[in-house]
């Protein structure tokens, strides 16, 4: 009996050690990759079919009563509509087009005819002196202002051309101050690239042009994003908090557990086909105990507040895992609420220390230019000063930079101009 015990214990742990092998890739995948990320375990394996959750018309699993525009008042229907989002390039540009990048009637109406403009590739082809000449305004306003969308995302949208596009991208990548210069003279000399081949930050600028897009459209060239959110959080018919999984875009695995060959090999297989399907219960009861949690600590948000400070790392110590995998967990997932369809991510914040995160520090930031004097904007490294002073940290200037751009606040000189023209 010692020996038989021995034994289905070793044989549990091995279906546990085959389950949480295969769980991993599944469960860091997102919703719309899932099959691909399953095609290792199952393109050798005789004993599996799956079936696609992608085979019916994303358009039929939405009510036609949401589709034509007649949504009742029931929260169920509504939360169903967001099941699958649609989001094309004019559609993430035009909810930029307000302050504090366009504040005013005239830059909004500069912004919006760039955006009309834009090639296929995300470059800005308009009539230029044609428009100014029909608003009474200057071509050097214009620029000012299509000027901004280097600050807009995706980054290099609404430049004249490649070497400007990229500047645009320059601005927003993480790269030192040295190798920054040397990056600027290099795209306005893209041509002439292999010149500066021996200047000592040559691979450094060289690494982050590669990251750069060529075009800065590329993404929505082809289709508009397709969102398939793993989660839906609404509130129910009853003002119950709900959280549902899409199943229906889960693939289902069917097993032929009746093969008619009886053998080892054939027994081996139906073990893994097993365990792959528990590989995916275990994603499935992994992103609905991560939906509980967000509606634990984010329950204001549901209803109509704002999102809480919440660490990667409290639901890491929740979970017994390290952060990285958790980070790795909710890359690429989305959440469906009345609010709309966002990235799981978007309810935590990054910590730069235990204690800190990166979302206290933005809020910091944004008080401070709200509170800014108009006539001697606060610089980058005056907010940097700030911040280490109130929060005890250490940070370099290109952070406070990179947060600044991410909240889509101008630079000093340019808030200067912005407070006295007051465009």
């Amino acid at each position: 009996m010692a020996g038989l015990r021995q034994n289905q214990s070793v044989e549990n742990k091995h279906k546990l050690s085959n389950t949480l092998r295969n769980w991993l890739p599944i469960l860091h995948s997102s919703l719309s990759d899932l099959g691909e990320a399953m095609a290792p375990f199952i393109e050798s394996n005789p004993v599996v079919e799956v079936a696609s959750g992608y085979e019916e018309d994303f358009q039929k699993k939405i009510p036609k009563k949401v589709i034509s525009g007649q949504v009742s008042n029931s929260r169920t229907e509504k939360i169903e509509a967001l099941t699958i989002a649609y989001r094309s390039l004019h559609d993430v540009l035009g909810e930029q087009l307000e302050a504090p990048l366009f504040p005013t009637p005239l830059s909004q109406a500069i912004a919006l005819f760039v955006i009309e403009n834009l090639d296929e590739g995300g470059y800005y082809e308009g009539d230029t002196e044609a428009f100014c000449k029909k608003n009474t305004i200057t071509v050097g306003e214009f620029e000012k202002i299509r000027g901004r969308f280097a600050h807009v995302d995706p980054v290099g949208i609404g430049a004249c051309n490649l070497a400007e596009s990229f500047l645009f991208q320059l601005d927003n990548a993480e790269i030192g101050d040295d190798a920054y210069s040397l990056a600027q003279e290099v795209i306005k000399n893209l041509e002439k690239i292999h010149d500066y081949s021996k200047h000592r930050n040559f691979s450094e600028v060289m690494k982050v042009l590669g990251t750069f897009k060529n075009p800065p459209a590329i993404e929505y060239q082809e289709n508009s994003e397709q969102i398939v959110p793993d989660l839906m959080i609404f509130f129910n018919d009853d003002d119950a908090i709900e959280v549902k999984l899409n199943d229906s875009y889960y693939p289902i695995i069917k097993i032929d557990t009746n093969y008619a060959v009886e053998h080892e090999f054939i027994s081996a297989k139906i073990k893994e086909a097993k365990s792959l399907v528990d590989a995916l219960d275990m994603r499935k009861a992994t992103l609905y105990k991560v939906g509980l949690m967000i509606v634990e600590y984010q329950y204001e948000f549901f209803t109509g507040g704002s999102i809480m400070p919440l660490t990667l790392k409290t639901l890491a110590d929740e979970f017994g895992h390290n952060p990285s995998t958790i980070s790795r967990a909710i890359a690429n997932k989305y959440i469906s609420c009345d609010r709309g369809t966002l990235a799981m991510k978007e309810f935590f914040t990054t910590a730069i220390d235990e204690d800190i995160s990166n979302a206290a520090i933005k809020e910091f930031l944004i008080q401070r230019i709200k509170e800014e004097s108009h006539i001697k904007p606060l610089s980058d490294m005056k907010i940097l000063d700030l911040i280490q002073e109130k929060f005890k940290v250490k940070m370099v200037r290109r952070t406070i930079t990179k947060y600044r751009k991410q909240l889509n606040i101008a630079g000093s000189s340019e808030r200067k101009k912005l407070y006295q023209l007051h465009l």
